[in-house]
């Protein structure tokens, strides 16, 4: 058998045992091991014992050159940022701030936990962390006013999706490494995108609750020095982020260094308020896992990639798409259905680093021709900005299979956190969640028609 034909029974591998249970980062290590030494021992000729040793040689050193980098501090930082917010009670006056403000709306509540969850995105990074702390704030609220329990999961598992696109986010920081891409772009492109994405929620919620008024009623009586009174208690997390935003593009430091800043001020606010020494603890102990097992995916995923270099599998697949003679647009919609059907079996995270090595040369390494690169240079784009805009169609993507059966992780969060309390089933979660995926392939539709929605800011300050 050819190095290719290997290459491919053994991605096929990967993918099964990921579908059957084994975590992505030991199947893919596995994988890539197994992938060098076949290469080696055979192929190369070097036969088992030194195939066997040139294949953990690389498979040592290729992570440990890779996670050395300092981009890859930003992770941390972002999620860190998060979890300081919830634990220092901001995230609830954000909510209470948007339930004044929105309330009003037909299903005014989701409309707010909709809001709010963007708003906290742009401090979190995290989707898990999201949906898990709107979990304990918007639900509670939710049931307390009548509103149906499905569909008060469902916002609160879809709302938490949009941390994966807006900045600060983790996912687009791996997209970017990955594909050694800018960092400062992506998130800088995320922003609009985000943003319309979170409209589409709240459209939807109000669609929703006008059709289906027993799904959740508005909320009224504020008065106007009621709403302005909340603004104060939502002012830090707006100016996290403004600080994040004016550091990185104002040019006064890396993302590394906006996103330590970042973690500093919000440090210092949660002391201000009154934060304990356990919360403390519990911000950093939650911080610590997270980033452990997103740094572990990496760590695997990294020995896959260097395997499926040496037997050129992502340069035979971009020669095989580069020849299609169907429409380019027609071939980019098939990869992004192909993410749809992974993302039923795979978190976000995971399907990501797993298909980029592969997806990624065939989306952006060739430009013009019959290639799906030809669908971004009639839209105005040059290679690197057509790097930026695919990545933020697939974040926008992974989210989908954040909320989709059987493994959408937002929704066993969601569940975990509000199932003994308010006897809320996962499959509760995912029956209120199915209607933002319809949504989420609208805002798909709308970032592919109109790019400029992506590149707009990347190009007005970056150049």
């Amino acid at each position: 058998m050819t190095p290719i034909e290997v290459s491919i029974l053994l991605s096929c591998l990967l993918v099964v045992m990921v579908v059957i249970g084994v975590r992505v980062a030991f199947a893919t290590a596995l994988i890539g091991l197994l992938g060098l030494f076949l290469i080696f021992a055979f192929d190369k000729g070097q036969g088992v014992e030194r195939g066997f040793v040139t294949a953990l040689k690389i498979a040592g050193q290729v992570p440990h050159s890779k996670m050395s980098s300092h981009v890859l501090s930003l992770i941390p930082t972002f999620i860190l940022i998060g979890y300081l917010a919830y634990y220092a009670g901001l995230t609830r006056a954000l909510f209470e701030a948007a339930k004044r403000w929105v309330g009003w709306l037909p299903g005014g509540l989701g409309v707010s936990t909709v809001f709010a969850t963007a708003g906290f995105a742009a401090v979190s990074g995290a989707s898990v962390a999201t949906s898990a702390v709107f979990a304990r704030i918007a639900i509670p609220e939710m049931l307390k006013l009548g509103y149906d329990k499905r569909f008060a999961a469902g916002v609160v598992a879809a709302g938490g999706t949009l941390a994966s696109l807006i900045p600060p986010s983790a996912i687009l920081v791996i997209y970017a490494i990955i594909t050694e891409s800018s960092v400062g772009a992506l998130l800088l492109a995320g922003f609009l995108p985000g943003m319309v994405s979170a409209l589409i929620y709240g459209v939807l919620v109000i669609g929703l609750a006008k059709a289906r008024p027993d799904l959740g009623p508005p909320v009224r009586g504020f008065s106007w020095g009621q709403r302005f009174a909340t603004l104060p208690g939502a002012f830090p997390i707006l100016f996290v982020v403004f600080i994040i935003i004016f550091c990185i593009y104002g040019g006064w430091g890396t993302p590394t260094e906006a996103g330590a800043l970042g973690a500093f001020v919000v440090l210092v606010m949660a002391l201000w308020r009154g934060m304990r020494w356990q919360q403390l603890k519990g911000a950093l102990l939650e911080s610590a896992k997270l980033t452990a097992m997103i740094f572990t995916m990496i760590w695997g995923v990294l020995i896959y990639v260097r395997y499926l270099g040496f037997a050129d599998l992502p340069g035979t697949f971009a020669d095989w798409i580069g020849g299609l003679e169907q429409s380019p647009m027609i071939t980019l919609l098939l990869i992004l259905c192909a993410y749809v059907v992974l993302g039923m079996f795979m978190d976000a995270i995971g399907m990501l680093i797993l298909t980029l090595p592969i997806a990624f040369p065939a989306v952006i390494a060739l430009n013009g021709g019959d290639n799906v690169t030809a669908a971004a240079s009639a839209l105005g784009m040059n290679s690197t900005e057509a790097a930026i805009w695919f990545g933020i169609i697939v974040v926008k993507m992974c989210e989908l299979c954040l909320i989709t059966p059987p493994i959408g992780l937002n929704c066993y969060v969601v569940a975990g956190v509000a199932s003994e309390r308010h006897d809320i089933s996962v499959q509760d979660v995912f029956r209120g969640a199915s209607p933002f995926f319809i949504a989420d392939v609208v805002t798909v539709g709308v970032l592919i028609a109109f790019p400029g929605i992506v590149l707009w800011l990347p190009r007005l300050l970056l150049g």
